[in-house]
């Protein structure tokens, strides 16, 4: 590709605090293969690290991957290095995600990068409802310094006009886009999954898919389940959890697993590189965050034709019809969330006409092109140029 070809086509800097496997993170992938090459190229920059097998995942081979290996506290350690950095590539966009990568809009603004977008993917463990006043504060000092914000919620666009003092014509909401190619919809009887010792049809599988940390809360979901596997016995000769996922949750997961003695009952799968199989082996998926903005791992369960149990916080009761393609149930409630997960291990069937509803509304709705093309259009408007 020549010189004048490059020059032709908008440079994108994503900025993110992490290049390894998480919902953010892949939906950078998805957008860096699906935006057309003729019109971007891209340059991924981790503050911490970039994980080659992650990486792969890009299939454009003229991506750039930069690792910062930034140490503990804050990213102002990094300021000399991402200066040069921006100064080197000139990008016409800078776009950083989430608040540990927000800091990194002033050396991008000293270094003259024209367009700086900041996401709002949604918020973390130390700070699972947007309340943090230091937090808060970050957002308001860097407010000047960004271009265009990106929300990827309802909940999450309110947060940034109303706590933030972001004009509401500086916010644009682009909800996030599944690849329904990838996440068929299932059939009347799940699928086996590789390695899964639950794999026998007359099990009610249910499962879920994320990091092992205390924000995602798989801790609320196990306790929901060895609530109803007490509770309704008659229940529990056929029910099953599959935990998939890695993290720092998991030998206290195990411990509990042990303690209630369910270890016959619980499969915790680990962190897999194959969710579209796995997930065709659910009969039902449940998310018990504490805190999500939008989560990819409900869309890919409604595009797999399963039916969603989650708790209702963030943007989850905006992709969740309650009582449509799923329920909704508060955080950190084992008990309701017990017995939502009742009503759909007793009634298959209305797990199976969940599911297809789910399927339809993502179909409508979530389609990655659509999220594509809305990020294409943002991306020309905001640098000025016309497609």
């Amino acid at each position: 590709m020549t010189t004048a070809d490059k020059e032709r086509r908008l440079l994108v800097v994503h900025v993110v605090f992490s290049f390894a496997v998480g919902g953010l993170e892949n939906g950078v992938v998805n957008l860096i293969n699906r935006l057309d090459g003729k019109r971007f190229r891209h340059v991924v920059v981790a503050l911490t690290k970039c994980d080659p097998a992650f990486c792969a995942r890009v299939m454009r081979p003229d991506v750039e991957f930069v690792a910062l290996h930034k140490p503990p506290g804050h990213s102002v350690k990094l300021f000399p290095a991402l200066y040069r950095l921006f100064r080197k590539y000139r990008p016409d966009i800078v776009h950083t995600r989430n608040l540990a990568a927000l800091e990194t809009t002033l050396p991008a603004w000293l270094a003259g990068v024209p367009v700086r977008i900041h996401g709002e993917h949604g918020w973390d463990v130390n700070d699972p409802d947007g309340s943090n006043p230091k937090y808060r504060f970050i957002r308001k000092v860097h407010r000047p310094l960004v271009t265009h914000y990106i929300a990827l919620s309802g909940h999450l666009e309110a947060y940034l006009r109303d706590a933030i003092g972001v004009p509401e014509i500086r916010v644009t909401r682009i909800c996030n886009g599944v690849d329904l190619s990838r996440f068929a919809q299932r059939g009347q009887q799940r699928a086996p999954i590789e390695g899964s010792p639950f794999n026998d049809p007359s099990y009610f599988v249910l499962g879920t898919v994320g990091r092992l940390q205390g924000v995602k809360d798989q801790l609320n979901l196990l306790q929901a389940f060895i609530l109803l596997l007490r509770r309704r016995p008659d229940l529990a000769v056929n029910m099953r959890l599959i935990l998939v996922g890695d993290g720092p949750m998991r030998t206290r997961l195990e411990d509990e697993i042990k303690e209630a003695c369910v270890t016959a009952h619980v499969w915790m799968a680990g962190e897999r590189g194959d969710v579209p199989n796995v997930m065709r082996g659910f009969d039902c998926f449940v998310l018990p965050s504490q805190a999500e903005g939008i989560s990819n791992t409900i869309l890919e369960a409604m595009a797999g034709g399963l039916p969603v149990v989650a708790t209702k916080v963030g943007g989850n009761g905006e992709l969740v019809e309650d009582g449509v393609t799923g329920t909704l149930v508060p955080p950190r409630d084992p008990a309701l969330l017990s017995d939502a997960l009742e009503r759909y291990v007793s009634q298959p069937a209305m797990a199976v006409e969940q599911g297809g509803a789910g399927r339809r509304r993502v179909e409508a709705c979530f389609s990655l092109d659509g999220m594509v093309g809305r990020y294409a259009d943002l991306y020309q408007s905001l640098s000025g140029l016309s497609t």
